[in-house]
């Protein structure tokens, strides 16, 4: 891990995937992302699967996990496409999964089918030695639905369940993220994403259970930290 001053080394940058998910990102953008979170040790970039093969080569001999969307943003792709998109991230170079779950389907009360995916990505990523995060989108789910979703994840095998696309009407939140703690094994971790820009509500998730924190502000959150030190 590069940092440029070990003794400022930030408490919040290992729980951040720096993100850049914009449809107008380019490469650019991909590798300035990637020289960022080499300088302030994030825990992981998050990117278009297209820019996959460009991380690993820019990160190449850095300790920055690769983390990828697939399904996104919206989850109803069938099963076989994501898994193909999946497939090739993993084969360019991601280590990390986000996947978006397919909301239609769960929605309409097709849990097996919910769960057959996931335990499906889930079976591959392992065996790839990489780990799976679900995205359930909780701003459209009731808490019922939340704990549902949640044992859906927790017996497909997934590694993370992550709050949010950032693309639905709201993203993160503290209740949110109680709730995924409260009805997820505890070795299953819990990655908050969408709209978190505040160190404040970033601290507050982290205490409310989350284990990774997915903001485009990550560099701005260790400013306001540095601030406040």
């Amino acid at each position: 891990m590069k940092i440029k001053d070990i003794e400022t080394r930030s408490k919040i940058a290992p729980y951040i995937d720096h993100t850049l998910l914009r449809p107008d990102a380019d490469e650019r953008m991909i590798v300035s992302l990637c020289a960022e979170a080499e300088e302030f040790g994030f825990a992981a970039v998050c990117i278009p699967p297209c820019f996959v093969k460009l991380a690993k080569n820019t990160l190449n001999g850095y300790d920055i996990k690769i983390a990828t969307v697939i399904g996104f943003p919206l989850g109803y792709q069938t099963a076989e496409v994501k898994f193909f998109e999946a497939h090739k991230a993993l084969t360019t170079g991601a280590v990390e999964i986000d996947m978006v779950m397919n909301l239609a389907a769960f929605k309409s009360g097709h849990y097996e089918e919910v769960e057959n995916e996931i335990g499906e990505m889930a079976t591959l990523c392992h065996f790839k030695d990489a780990q799976l995060k679900v995205i359930i989108e909780t701003a459209l789910l009731t808490e019922e639905e939340i704990k549902k979703a949640c044992e859906i994840c927790a017996e497909a095998e997934a590694d993370f369940v992550k709050t949010s696309t950032g693309f639905s009407n709201r993203g993160a939140s503290v209740e949110d993220v109680r709730l995924m703690r409260k009805y997820l094994p505890e070795h299953i971790q819990i990655k908050a994403s969408g709209g978190i820009r505040d160190l404040a509500f970033a601290r507050e998730l982290i205490s409310a259970g989350a284990d990774r924190i997915g903001t485009s502000a990550g560099i701005q959150l260790i400013k306001n930290e540095k601030e406040i030190l």
